[in-house]
């Protein structure tokens, strides 16, 4: 029994690292995308503001650790058994690991819950459907919908204040690997580029050089500043609320106290947002709808509004789900949603639970 219960530590840090890995760049997405910060820049945004809200997810989030203890999921004895635990977190961690090492954004809370589900049925033992709808179910399908009405009103309340078309924007090339921003490309600065080389290179490559001599573009800096802070309160809301999820793989382990068990956590969730990152990172800025610094900030408004809301009150809603219909929304407002990569993370969301469910049920099957 100490050889599962160490090896109970080593799969709830793994699914740790899979959430960091899948997860942690979300927040940060759309400065990354919009241009204000390089992708280096917002990793250690993303890392630093994660870890804080993981530390504060003792105080704050305290019970989502019996909401994912599965107590009230699955009969008292069944959520307390070492295998259970063990199978839940190899199911979940599996399907996350290998969704971050794709690129598609899923959810470590879906994960989990389709983990448990597969766990508890290869046991023989049925799921309380009752708690299934209301207290998982229901948060995590109303999540995604449910911030897009609060994005869309984030996002028409910054065009109004701040309104495209500013004296402050700029037009900015690369040139000679540097970048040369100016308000208009007419008259004497038109035939000035006549004479320099240009350098072609794709657009993300472009801005990452103006981020990292400059910190900011085409905005003035109250907004970009404005934009950061809102992707950090994102980060951290998602470290409060994650947090805890995986933290209760450990309840029942007798080698670690809950409070290091939280520190714990954290820590190898930074770690896998630090070293495996970029491909959730590319889909999430990139792939799903054209950024700007107001459609980022509306966004991320609206996904640490409705994540701190959620782990106020114990709700396991993903942070996925709303990061993403936040973006949708911003992107259907804006005409610059991208539906076919869209669709694809909606499928991919399909498949999460039913996915980790099956290799939940195997784990049991194996530990038997």
């Amino acid at each position: 029994m100490a050889s599962f219960q160490a090896l109970l530590i080593v799969i709830a840090l793994l699914v740790a690292y899979a959430n960091g890995a899948n997860d942690n760049f979300k927040g940060v997405a759309t400065l990354y995308g919009g241009g204000t910060l390089s992708y280096r820049h917002a990793l250690l945004v993303a890392t630093a503001a994660t870890l804080l809200g993981s530390l504060a997810s003792w105080y704050l989030a305290a019970s989502l650790l019996k909401s994912f203890h599965g107590a009230g999921l699955v009969p008292a004895g069944l959520a307390g058994n070492v295998r259970f635990v063990l199978a839940t977190g190899f199911g979940a961690a599996i399907t996350v690991l290998l969704a971050a090492l794709l690129g598609i954004p899923i959810s470590t809370t879906h994960a989990l819950l389709g983990g448990m589900l597969g766990a508890a049925l290869a046991s023989g033992a049925l799921p309380k459907w009752g708690t299934l709808d209301h207290s998982f179910v229901v948060p995590l399908l109303f999540s995604p919908l449910a911030v897009i009405p609060v994005t869309a009103v984030a996002y028409l309340t910054l065009v109004r204040l701040v309104p495209v078309g500013l004296p402050g924007n700029e037009t900015c090339l690369c040139v000679n690997n540097e970048t040369i921003c100016t308000p208009t490309l007419a008259g004497n600065a038109a035939s000035a580029l006549t004479v320099l080389t240009l350098t072609v290179a794709p657009e993300a490559e472009c801005r990452e050089r103006y981020v990292d001599a400059a910190l900011h573009l085409n905005v003035d800096r109250g907004l970009d500043w404005l934009h950061v802070l809102s992707a950090a309160a994102v980060s951290f809301a998602r470290g409060v609320n994650d947090t805890p999820k995986m933290a209760a793989l450990l309840v029942i382990s007798p080698l670690i106290g809950a409070r290091e068990t939280v520190v714990l956590v954290g820590l190898v969730i930074a770690l896998g947002g630090l070293l495996n990152a970029r491909r959730v990172a590319e889909t999430m800025s990139h792939r799903i709808t054209i950024l700007d610094p107001r459609r980022g900030l509306a966004a991320n408004v609206a996904t640490a509004f409705m994540v701190l809301l959620a782990s106020r009150w114990g709700m396991p809603v993903s942070t996925t789900h709303v990061s993403c219909g936040a973006l949708f929304g911003v992107g259907a407002l804006s005409g610059g949603a991208r539906w076919r990569t869209i669709r694809g993370i909606i499928i991919a969301w399909l498949v999460t639970l039913p996915a980790a469910a099956a290799l939940s049920a195997a784990a049991i099957v194996v530990l038997r």
